[in-house]
């Protein structure tokens, strides 16, 4: 049985970031990365909102993605 870890992790592996991310959002507890997390979530679902309140959506997903690397230890995978 796969858990939505293996399939997170699988994700990032084939350069899926958005799915990735799109995975670790529904997690209940992110810890520390939970609002690198949820920016890049919104950034690549709603861009205009983040840059409506003055943040770059780029940013914010290349700061989740490296919250994922992170909290998952997803070494070798950028």
């Amino acid at each position: 049985m796969k858990t939505k870890l293996d399939t997170l992790r699988d994700a990032a592996a084939r350069g899926d970031w958005r799915g990735a991310i799109a995975i670790a959002a529904r997690f209940p507890q992110l810890g520390a990365h939970r609002a690198a997390v949820l920016d890049a979530h919104t950034a690549y679902t709603n861009p205009r909102f983040l840059a409506q309140l003055g943040r770059d959506p780029e940013a914010c997903i290349s700061a989740g993605r490296s919250a994922l690397i992170a909290a998952y230890r997803l070494g070798g995978i950028e």
